[in-house]
């Protein structure tokens, strides 16, 4: 998780929204990304998505198996479907998302029993510290809005 926090502070940093993900394999990380949502001028540059991608790329393969992704913020409903379709085995994430997260909070995608795959979760890993950088980014907007 303090790589994807790492990566979530890379965003900051770009005046992009502060999520940063890791995707990890036997040990290893295959993947980093941080949102580029701002930066591209594209709403589906999440570091989830980019991650994923990352990932695929580096493994030669579209399935994800056995792969672990970590998360700074619970993943919205087009990056838990992405983390289903890729059969990504688990999800670590941070801070829930109470407006949009799509992984336990506002739906469940990751583990509908309709969908042909389910990840494991864990959740409120370093929260604080991913919800400290996210409202620190908020706060900021707000002042540079004013």
């Amino acid at each position: 998780m303090k790589s994807a926090l790492k990566e979530a502070e890379r965003a900051f940093d770009k005046d992009d929204c502060p999520i940063g993900a890791v995707i990890i394999k036997n040990g290893q990380i295959i993947a980093r990304a941080h949102n580029q949502v701002e930066l591209l001028k594209d709403p589906t540059a999440h570091a989830e998505i980019i991650a994923i991608t990352q990932a695929a790329n580096t493994l030669g393969q579209e399935r994800l198996l056995d792969t672990t992704m970590y998360v700074t913020l619970e993943p919205c409903v087009m990056c838990a479907g992405a983390l289903v379709l890729a059969r990504v085995k688990r999800l670590v994430f941070g801070a829930h998302d109470p407006k949009a997260g799509a992984c336990g909070t506002l739906y469940n995608i990751i583990q509908d029993e309709r969908l042909n795959h389910r990840l494991e979760v864990v959740s409120g890993i370093m929260a604080a510290e991913s919800l400290s950088l996210l409202q620190e980014f908020f706060r900021r907007l707000r002042k540079e809005k004013r």
